[in-house]
């Protein structure tokens, strides 16, 4: 067999990047009373979804037979459709809103008063010559 294949492949992969999503379905929304406002706080609890994700996906397998509040990420056309026809609302998430905001009063106030000075024509003029080389 030739070296090459011999050895292991190293290189850049953006598997770590992608974003993962709690999926759940419809029919997993059953158990839950008409009216109740359904989030990632109370799927969590009920152990529909676990683990660390970026956010919730609903997804359209299954039928929904009373009206809820859910509250996700993505929804997909199918399950949108399914939970407006059995009366439901759906709300989706800000993510950007949740991310705590950096105040000003955390930021170095000297670091943004401190301006570099300004050197005199004089010495920009010296250094100049300074960078000639000779050949």
């Amino acid at each position: 067999m030739p070296l090459i294949r011999r050895l292991p492949k190293r290189g850049f992969n953006n598997a770590a990047f992608h974003n993962h999503y709690a999926i759940v379905n419809l029919s997993d929304l059953i158990e839950f009373k008409a009216g109740t406002v359904v989030n990632e706080q109370l799927l969590r609890e009920s152990k529909l979804v676990r683990g660390d994700f970026v956010g919730i996906k609903i997804l359209g397998d299954g039928e929904l037979k009373h009206a809820l509040k859910i509250e996700a990420d993505k929804v997909s056309e199918s399950a949108k459709a399914k939970i407006e026809k059995a009366g439901g609302t759906i709300t989706m998430r800000d993510r950007a809103a949740e991310k705590p905001a950096t105040r000003t009063e955390d930021v170095d106030q000297t670091a943004k008063e401190e301006t570099p000075k300004k050197r005199s024509t004089a010495k920009v003029k010296a250094s100049a010559k300074k960078k000639t080389s000779r050949k």
